[in-house]
This record gives structure tokens, C-alpha cells and sequence, in this order.
């Protein structure tokens, strides 16, 4: 049996059957492959999870038994064999469909089901996927395995053209990238450490683009604070606040520290950047991450953002605030599976109080950026419109929509608006 086939199969499970996150269930399963046995576990797991939609259309297609009635082993099991024969160049067959029956008989049973309808697969799978479309939000649903909600929104707002070209490009694998932390060490430095593809855009110097496989977490870079896993969407919403050594800055919910520490660097380390999160946990951990990327500029405060208040206005004021994320598809798979719709208007109210906080907080003259890692107009321009509408005294002065297909990023809404 495949140690990566066994690997995918638990983190399927776990993912669909309990809930878990599939990043958090990888890690907790691959422990002690190795690195060639993690990168296939990883490709089988995360495309198996992302693709669940377009999977079960065609399982369905294939099974004479309705997809509700099957026992959740034997449907990981279909998942996982069917993502082989269909998406993976490579793979032989009869290894798909073996290990699959493989991994089913030994969760307790379904094995001659598993058999059949995966061997039907390698002989009609490719044809049956061939004649799905794109025409409409429905069809595009099943072939790009994205909930019907999420493309006809995007339908709406993005229009059918930009829809199809960045629903083809979610199932791809994101762009893999760092921030060199310019307190500790020197772009080109760390550069000359890794297997680049590229240095970051003009707006994010201190971005690298990796062409190499990377574990960042277990380097000794990582370990001394030098870079932090980022995307170039996250690193420019640092960037759009343009904080000056010196000032007053304040990062609403703030962990996990990615962008909190990218401020402090932008700043050199002199001033102050007081980081608000309202989980204690979270707030530790926030702590930790300042430390290791020696960011002493930064305080840390456990308080609500929504009714944080302070006597003394702030220069600079990021408002990061929980989202629908569903501008990060291509790097958290699941995440399309866990997305409501309601929940987008839900979040958009939340997000109108914490920025209205934020706003409350930026001294006359300052700057308040607002961003999101979402794709959602209800999240995005009608949250700044509120505002704008309720404090007259903001004025926007830049706002940009990243998407995944055009900018080759996470999918990210900046916003920067000053306070007369």
C-alpha cells in the first residue's frame, strides 16, 4: 500500500467525515513520510478535497448506487481513485484502483463496489468529463468544482468572462512565496539562500517567488525570523498603508502576525504598532511570531476590535478583518465546502463595525487601509461605502480588487482611505 495513498485517504476522511481542516489534518498524517511520499500525499489530498464537486457529478454518473447511500469510507475511497484516473498524469491505473480498493477493505468493507465502479472509470471517466462545460454558472459549478452560489455571484459581479478564467484557475496550485524580513536580514541575502523564480513586484521588494519545492516552517531562515510564508496579495496590503518609521500604527485583529510584522519591518522597528486580537490563544501566538522575527516595536492587546477605543488618534490603521476567504481556493482547499452564502452577509456587518472602530481610531490627517482575502462585493466595495456614506470626513484615495487569474496571487480587496 502507498504510504502517500494511505496518507490521502485519512486526510479525506477527517476533512469530510469530522470536519477537520484539511492543512491541519495533513500535517497531523504525514508525519514521518518522506519528502517525495508528503509532496504526492499533498497533491492527492489537497486535489481530491478541492475537486469533491466535479468528483461526485461523475461518481454518480458511474455508481448505480445513489451517492447518498454510500458508506463514507467507500465514497473517500471513489474520491480518491477517480482524482488519479482523471486529473493525474502519471499514475498508472491499476495503482489508482488497487490501493483505492486496498484502503476501503481494510476501513471495512465496499471493496468490490470501490472495484467496479473505479475500473468502469478508467474506461469512460475521461469521455464523461470531456462533456462537461462551462456555458452557464451550473455547468461551470461541476466542472470547475465550485459551489453553484460562489460562480453565480462572481457570474454577477465579475461578469461570465472573468468568471470561467478565474474559476479555471482556483484547482491549479498557488504561487509560492515569502517575505524577507528586513529586520534581520537583506532581500538579496536570503535570495541567494533559496531556488527563486523571481523577486516580488516593484510594490513588494522584499517578496520572493519560489520555483522550488520549500519547507519554510522547518528552515533554519524560518527559525531565525529571516522570511514568513506570505502571498504577494498579503504583502501589498502592508505596503498600501505606507507606515513611517516613527508612527503610531494599529493592526486590528491582528494574528496570525503576518502582516503586523510586515509593518514593523516597513517601519525599520522604530515607532509603535499595537496589535489587537481577541483570542487569547491566537494572541499568544502572535506574541511568539513578533519574537522570532524580532519585531520589538510591536504590542500586543487582547481586546474585541468591534468595541476597541482608545484616547489618542493613530497615523496608520489596518483593518484586517475576519472574511469568507474566498480568495485563498487555490492554497486552502476546503474552504470553498465550509463557505455559506449567508455567511458573506453575515461577515460584511462584522466588518462594517470593526472599521468603523478603526475609523474612530485614525488621527485627523492619517490613513486607514481595510482589506479582505475575499472576492465579494458585499465584503469588499459596500463595506467602504458604509463608511464613507456614515464618516464623510474619509475620503477614498485607492481601492483594487486582486484576482488569482490576473494578478497570480490570493485573491485580495485593498482599500486606503485618509481621514481630512
Amino acid at each position: 500500500m502507498s504510504p502517500a495513498r494511505r496518507c490521502a485517504f485519512a486526510v479525506l476522511r477527517r476533512v469530510f467525515e469530522q470536519g477537520a481542516y484539511a492543512d491541519r489534518a495533513l500535517h497531523a498524517e504525514a508525519a514521518g513520510l518522506s519528502r517525495r511520499d508528503r509532496a504526492l500525499a499533498t497533491t492527492l489530498a489537497y486535489g481530491s478535497v478541492q475537486r469533491r464537486g466535479t468528483l461526485d457529478f461523475l461518481i454518480a454518473r458511474l455508481c448505480t448506487r445513489p451517492l447518498a447511500k454510500l458508506d463514507p469510507p467507500v465514497l473517500a475511497a471513489l474520491r480518491l481513485g477517480l482524482f488519479q484516473l482523471l486529473f493525474l498524469d502519471g499514475v498508472a491505473a491499476y495503482a489508482a484502483v488497487n490501493d483505492s480498493v486496498g484502503l476501503v477493505r481494510g476501513a471495512g468493507g465496499g471493496s468490490g463496489l470501490v472495484n467496479a465502479v473505479l475500473r468502469r472509470a478508467a474506461r469512460e471517466g475521461r469521455s464523461l468529463l470531456a462533456d462537461l462545460n462551462d456555458d452557464d454558472p451550473a455547468s461551470a459549478a461541476v466542472l470547475h468544482s465550485v459551489p453553484q452560489w460562489i460562480v453565480e455571484m462572481w457570474w454577477r459581479e465579475l461578469g461570465a468572462g472573468e468568471t470561467r478564467a478565474l474559476l479555471a484557475q482556483v484547482n491549479t496550485p498557488a504561487q509560492s512565496a515569502l517575505r524577507v524580513n528586513t529586520l534581520v536580514a537583506g532581500v538579496e541575502e536570503v535570495a541567494t539562500a533559496l531556488t527563486i523564480s523571481t523577486h516580488g513586484a516593484d510594490a513588494v521588494p522584499e517578496g520572493l517567488i519560489l520555483e522550488a519545492p520549500f519547507d519554510a516552517h522547518a528552515s533554519r531562515l524560518f527559525a531565525e525570523g529571516a522570511i514568513m510564508p506570505q502571498s504577494r496579495g498579503s504583502m501589498l496590503v502592508a505596503r498600501t498603508l505606507v507606515p513611517r518609521a516613527g508612527q503610531r500604527v494599529l493592526d486590528l485583529c491582528a494574528a496570525p502576525g503576518a502582516k503586523t510584522t510586515h509593518l514593523a519591518a516597513l517601519m525599520g522597528g522604530e515607532g509603535e504598532v499595537v496589535a489587537v486580537e481577541r483570542h487569547p490563544g491566537r494572541a499568544a501566538a502572535l506574541e511568539r511570531t513578533c519574537r522570532r522575527m524580532h519585531a520589538g516595536s510591536v504590542e500586543v492587546e487582547v481586546a474585541d476590535a468591534t468595541a476597541w477605543r482608545c484616547r489618542l488618534g493613530f497615523d496608520r490603521v489596518l483593518v484586517d478583518p475576519p472574511c469568507s476567504g474566498l480568495g485563498t481556493l487555490q492554497s486552502r482547499p476546503d474552504i470553498r465546502w465550509r463557505a455559506r452564502p449567508e455567511a458573506v452577509f453575515e461577515l460584511a456587518e462584522l466588518q462594517k463595525r470593526i472599521l468603523t472602530a478603526g475609523a474612530s481610531a485614525t488621527a485627523p490627517g492619517g490613513a486607514l487601509v481595510y482589506s479582505v482575502c475575499t472576492i465579494s462585493r458585499a465584503e469588499a466595495d459596500e463595506v467602504i461605502a458604509s463608511l464613507v456614506t456614515a464618516r464623510p470626513e474619509f475620503r477614498l484615495e485607492h481601492e483594487a480588487q486582486l484576482l488569482p487569474h490576473r494578478d497570480h496571487t490570493d485573491g485580495f480587496f485593498i482599500a486606503r482611505l485618509r481621514r481630512e
